[in-house]
């Protein structure tokens, strides 16, 4: 979910900044070499998942595909969500350059909050049942808590924007629906296909 541009106060807009370049750095830091190829292509599937914007006030709307880029990159998804978001901004204006930092944390901290969360129960479950609840649970999780993260970043901004923020989450739920079937649908194909994405 973009948060527009002159939106934020300097302050939360350099409060995303620094949690951005932390994450970045720590990525790249821990991102085997051997995996740039493959971080490269999730990072495009996500650059494609989230051009489709609705817009829903100072934010927008979008499909994101968090929880499965989380779960296959684990750290490397800083750096993977910061690239895609920026060639975004470049091409297409969505968000923006200021706005980049804190677009980029809101996405990429609950793609992280996923694979922390999540991954270790989804790589080392062999039923399908729960894989599939696993799977949704995390699909729908990253999707709520980065709108809830957008969220705090207007309160911070202006305690105004409370009214809004009810509203993007409230217009976030289906999405969550959706991307937890598709995330489910996902690593069950993952899993009996290529497991070693997840490992």
């Amino acid at each position: 979910m973009h948060i527009s541009e002159g939106i934020l106060s300097g302050g939360v807009l350099a409060l995303g900044w620094a949690g951005t370049v932390a994450g970045v750095s720590y990525g790249l830091k821990k991102t085997n070499p051997d995996r740039i190829i493959q971080t490269a292509l999730i990072s495009s599937a996500f650059f494609l998942a989230s051009l489709v914007n609705i817009r829903i006030g100072p934010s927008s709307t979008h499909m994101t595909l968090l929880a499965p880029m989380g779960l296959i990159l684990g750290h490397a998804v800083f750096p993977a969500v910061f690239t895609a978001l920026l060639l975004q901004a470049l091409l297409f204006g969505f968000g923006g350059i200021l706005v980049l930092g804190v677009n980029t944390f809101v996405m990429a901290s609950a793609s992280l909050a996923v694979y922390v969360i999540f991954g270790r129960a989804i790589r080392e479950s062999s039923g399908r049942t729960r894989v599939i609840v696993l799977s949704f649970m995390a699909g729908a999780f990253a999707v709520i808590i980065a709108a809830v993260i957008a969220g705090m970043f207007l309160i911070m901004t202006d305690s105004d924007f409370a009214g809004a923020v009810k509203i993007l989450l409230i217009a976030h739920i289906p999405v969550a629906i959706v991307e937890g079937a598709v995330t489910s649908f996902l690593v069950i194909w993952l899993k009996r296909s290529v497991p070693e994405f997840l490992s």
